[in-house]
C-alpha cells in the first residue's frame, strides 16, 4: 500500500528497488555470519531481553569491528541498521562504501546540519519495523571495562519513537585474534516513559549509563595479539586524541 511504499523510500540506504535492498541485506548479514564466525568466538547474554519487534540499541565502542560483531550475533529479523558513522562523505573508503551498499548505515555529516535527514531516517526504520543500533559513547573508547560519558541521541531517538531501550554490552573487541573470545551482554530493556524534552533524555541517558556501566564492569583487559591481529584491529579505527595510547591515557585521567 501507499504508506508503507512512503515509508520504504525514506530508509536509509542505495537508491534501487525495495527487493534489491532486501536481497543486498540478506547476503550482507550471511556473509559477515560467517566471516565473523569463522575468525572469532562469541557468547552472548540476555539474548531473551531483546524485543521481538522495533527498538533502539545502545552499545559500547571498542573497535571499528562492533558493528560487524553485532551483525553476526544479533537475529536477522527485525532488520538492523546503524547510526553512524559520522562521515561527510561515505563514498570514500572501502568500510563506508560497504556499509553503504548493504543499506545498513543511517550516514550522520557531523559538519553540516543534517540532523533532521537523520531523524528522519530513524523513523522511518522504526516505523518498518526495524531496529537502529548506535554507539551510546558516540565514539571509539579503548579501556573494555569503562565508558566514555554517553551521548544523549539514544535516548532521543527512543522517546521520540516511543519504542524500548536496549544496553548492550560488548567486550573483547579491543584487541582482535584469530579465536578470540567476544562476549556480548543484552541488559534489561529501558522503557521509553516521558517526552523527549531536556528532562526526559537526561533522565533516561542517566539510565542507560548505568546499566550499560554494570554490563561492561568487571570485563578483563584483552592482551595485544600478533602482528596480523594488531593490523585488523587498528584498520579502521579512529581514535580521537590521535592515537590509542592518548586515548587510554584520557580515559585514565
Amino acid at each position: 500500500n501507499a504508506p508503507r511504499r512512503a515509508t520504504g523510500d525514506r530508509l536509509p540506504g542505495p537508491g534501487v528497488s525495495p527487493w534489491r535492498r532486501t536481497i543486498r541485506y540478506w547476503l550482507s548479514r550471511s556473509a559477515i555470519w560467517v566471516m565473523a564466525r569463522g575468525y572469532l568466538r562469541f557468547r552472548v547474554e540476555g539474548r531473551e531481553r531483546l524485543p521481538d519487534g522495533p527498538a533502539i540499541y545502545a552499545f559500547n565502542h571498542l573497535s571499528w569491528l562492533d558493528p560487524f560483531v553485532l551483525m553476526a550475533v544479533l537475529p536477522f529479523r527485525p532488520r538492523l541498521f546503524f547510526f553512524g558513522p559520522k562521515e561527510e562523505d561515505m563514498t570514500r573508503g572501502g568500510r563506508n562504501r560497504l556499509m553503504v551498499w548493504t543499506g545498513s548505515a543511517i550516514p550522520y555529516k557531523p559538519g553540516k546540519n543534517d540532523l533532521l535527514a537523520a531523524t528522519r531516517h530513524v523513523a522511518a526504520v522504526i516505523e518498518s519495523g526495524g531496529v537502529v543500533a548506535i554507539a551510546a559513547e558516540g565514539r571509539i573508547g579503548a579501556i573494555e571495562d569503562r565508558l566514555w560519558p554517553l551521548n544523549e541521541g539514544p535516548a532521543f531517538f527512543a522517546l521520540r519513537s516511543g519504542v524500548t531501550l536496549v544496553p548492550i554490552a560488548i567486550n573483547g573487541t579491543s584487541w582482535v585474534a584469530f579465536g578470540r573470545r567476544v562476549r556480548i551482554r543484552i541488559g534489561e530493556p529501558i522503557m521509553a516513559l516521558g517526552r523527549p524534552d531536556r528532562a526526559g533524555i537526561a533522565g533516561m541517558t542517566d539510565v542507560l549509563a548505568e546499566r550499560l556501566g554494570g554490563l561492561v564492569s568487571g570485563a578483563p583487559a584483552v592482551a595485544p595479539p600478533g602482528r596480523p591481529g594488531r593490523w585488523i584491529t587498528e584498520q579502521f579505527n579512529d581514535w580521537p586524541e590521535g592515537s590509542r595510547e592518548a586515548t587510554r591515557a584520557a580515559a585514565l585521567h
